[in-house]
């Protein structure tokens, strides 16, 4: 499901952003078939940042993990990681790209999750960068 308000957009670099959001809607194989996928983009209460959200109804993540989910080859679950790679191989690098690419334009990315009841990505980003206009 995509859920985009009409007047909504962010300046930044093309390739970067489709990095940055390919990585988080990546993690759609952690969601059961019949499950659910939104990627949403909406206006801060200060106007100059937008934030655009990819959530899941898939297996969560527990609390403990949550603050390492942004490390290089972190894995959640590595038991039930081998059984996902069986039909998408990962080795644990897609969010920590996607938090890097973030962070290196002094933007934000948050996790939000319930085990059994799905995971949220927020990615906040200024809508018109100031400087060279890359994310």
């Amino acid at each position: 499901m995509l859920e985009l308000p009409e007047s909504v957009s962010i300046t930044g670099d093309r390739d970067r952003l489709m990095q940055v959001f390919r990585n988080l809607v990546d993690n759609i194989k952690y969601t059961d078939p019949g499950g659910r996928v939104t990627l949403s983009l909406a206006n801060e209460a200060n106007r100059d940042l937008a934030s655009v959200c990819v959530s899941d109804t898939g297996r969560g993540i527990p609390a403990d993990d949550l603050p390492r989910v942004f490390e290089r080859f972190y894995r959640v679950d590595k038991s039930r990681s081998r059984q996902v790679d069986a039909r998408q191989p990962g080795v644990g690098l897609g969010l920590a790209i996607a938090s890097e690419i973030v962070r290196a334009r002094n933007s934000r990315i948050d996790v939000e999750s319930i085990p059994a009841v799905g995971t949220r990505f927020t990615v906040t980003l200024p809508r018109n960068p100031s400087g060279s206009g890359e994310l």
